[in-house]
């Protein structure tokens, strides 16, 4: 039966660390199948309310829920239900990848063919079968992040919450990890994701929250944040011809400024949507120039992130 809360939910979230308030009225949800990306500069307050999500730390007001379960009033319901992927974590020595795999498992009480099953299937998804035997301690960054995220998965959670996993990876590294990550959504898990690396985070998510000095500054896809900071788009239009001409042609039109011609290369400010561009494209071919290029700019998350913030810390 489908669930028909959100499988992550915070609510009015504030927490104190004497006089900072690191997490300051912070409310978001996450539906399963879901990627949610969370952003913001070092100190924001990402891992406070990140670990009071996954009760290791509990909020002085407001509360946090987990497949409708309360971190406060359920802490074990949740703990069953998610899986906490920390920024760091201890390797501990003379253990191999199977025998860190089977602690895991334990420690969630999996027993017998299930355990076994889980294990199999953790190994499976991350591909370290190969490693199976090979002492975690010699296991090289990118295999230690697949190792933490089986371990992450063993008990099959519905809520995933991975803080900075891609940190410190290399290139290959760091897109099978979005890769794996986009299967888990796939499979339905609800996945709260922290990270630095906005170009990657941007080819996985569905959604974004941009915290700055403990408080939520905006919540949505990057598109629509995007269009409720600046809701003018860049319009570029390469031409068969120069397009000085068309440039004054377009000087008199609504919704157009700051255009810049280079060649045949014209760029300009549009303050219309996706229909008034069309018309106008309509307009420049019947007018008589000959465009071969008309594209929009699409705002990067890094364009976003930097029109959001302001880049105070506290």
């Amino acid at each position: 039966m489908k669930a028909t809360h959100p499988q992550i939910e915070l609510r009015n979230l504030h927490r104190w660390f004497g006089s900072t308030h690191a997490v300051n009225d912070i409310s978001f949800e996450v539906a399963a199948g879901e990627v949610f990306g969370y952003i913001g500069p070092n100190g924001a307050g990402k891992t406070t309310s990140m670990r009071i999500l996954s009760t290791l730390d509990e909020p002085h007001s407001g509360d946090a829920f987990v497949d409708g379960f309360s971190v406060l009033e359920d802490p074990d319901r949740v703990r069953s239900r998610l899986g906490f992927m920390p920024d760091y974590y201890g390797a501990y020595q003379d253990v191999n990848v199977r025998e860190y795999l089977d602690f895991f498992a334990r420690a969630y009480g999996l027993r017998g063919g299930e355990r076994k099953r889980a294990i199999e299937f953790a190994m499976d998804f991350t591909e370290l079968h190969p490693l199976a035997t090979k002492p975690i301690d010699g296991l090289s960054k990118g295999m230690k992040q697949r190792l933490c995220l089986g371990r992450t998965m063993i008990h099959d959670p519905s809520v995933m919450v991975l803080d900075e996993p891609a940190a410190g990876l290399d290139p290959r590294a760091r897109i099978e990890l979005r890769e794996m990550i986009r299967r888990l959504a796939d499979l339905g898990k609800a996945i709260l994701i922290s990270s630095h690396i906005l170009t990657e985070l941007a080819e996985m998510v569905d959604k974004i929250g941009i915290i700055e000095q403990g408080r939520l500054l905006a919540v949505g896809s990057v598109a629509e944040i995007s269009a409720r900071v600046t809701p003018d788009s860049i319009v570029r239009i390469r031409l068969l011809e120069e397009a000085q001409s068309l440039a004054k042609w377009l000087e008199s039109h609504d919704h157009v400024a700051d255009l810049e011609a280079n060649g045949a290369q014209l760029k300009f400010r549009h303050a219309g949507g996706e229909a008034e561009q069309a018309e106008l494209l309509a307009k420049i071919i019947a007018a008589g120039f000959r465009p071969v290029e008309f594209a929009t700019q699409t705002k990067s998350l890094e364009d976003v992130f930097l029109q959001v913030t302001k880049g105070r810390v506290q």
